[in-house]
């Protein structure tokens, strides 16, 4: 195929929140958390107000992202990756899966029967992107990365935050690792504070985008895709990094609060 280094693979990167799912997917498993009980109303709405907060800010600015962070380190510290990932398979299952666009899932099986590898790159926690990889037969998934020790969480992370600059770095090792053509290969995002992602590959692609992704993709005359119903001012996503890692920290939290 024209521009394919020969002896390398092609791959798809797809994001998670908005682009391959409606929504964010931690909001939906803080969801799932809260309808057992172990997340409170009020938790939930304080994300709901922080997601408001940092949409009509327009931007993720590093004392948001640091301030997350935190709040997520403080929760996830001596907390079990099982435990974890159980709850996270239930509520997948149970409330996520019915929320992946079935355009997303037209272009992800495209790349499958092309014989493309697929990954998944995200500011979700890793144990979720990894799950919803599994569930979609795809290579693999990339996520922020919280350190463990023996099974627990330690309450530091592992590198930073899998947003803006760390995806395309992320990315760009992984191509070096598994011998991947990027010049040849595809991503798809809604989101401009991913341009570094999409900046990577021979063929990005814009799904739902924000309105400074739109403009950026038609001027450069990328394929624009649109799953929505109706384009909204504020979209029901949430800028992942940040809010993730926020609402991430508080679900966890929650978790062990009941279990004390």
């Amino acid at each position: 195929m024209p521009g394919r280094t020969p002896g390398r693979h092609r791959a798809a990167f797809f994001d998670v929140d908005n682009t391959l799912m409606r929504g964010a997917s931690i909001y939906h498993f803080a969801r799932g958390l809260a309808a057992r009980d172990l997340f409170t109303t009020r938790d939930l709405l304080r994300f709901g107000w922080g997601q408001l907060v940092f949409r009509v800010g327009g931007n993720e600015r590093r004392e948001h992202m640091d301030a997350a962070r935190e709040a997520a380190l403080a929760f996830v510290a001596g907390y079990r990756v099982d435990d974890l990932v159980e709850l996270c398979e239930e509520i997948y299952d149970e409330t996520m899966s019915d929320r992946i666009w079935e355009g997303s899932r037209a272009l992800i099986q495209r790349h499958l029967r092309a014989g493309d590898r697929v990954w998944l790159v995200t500011a979700t926690p890793v144990e979720l992107a990894d799950i919803i990889r599994r569930r979609l037969g795809l290579e693999g998934a990339i996520g922020t990365i919280a350190e463990t020790a023996d099974g627990v969480y330690t309450g530091r992370l592992i590198g930073e935050m899998m947003h803006g600059p760390a995806k395309a770095a992320a990315v760009r090792e992984l191509a070096e690792r598994e011998g991947l053509d990027l010049a040849s290969s595809t991503a798809y995002s809604d989101s401009a504070n991913d341009l570094p992602l999409l900046g990577e590959v021979g063929r990005p692609n814009a799904v739902n985008p924000d309105d400074r992704l739109r403009r950026y993709a038609l001027a450069h005359g990328w394929p624009v895709h649109e799953f929505r119903r109706h384009r909204a001012a504020l979209r029901v996503g949430v800028p992942a990094a940040a809010a993730g890692a926020l609402v991430g920290g508080f679900a966890v939290g929650a978790v062990r609060r009941s279990r004390r």
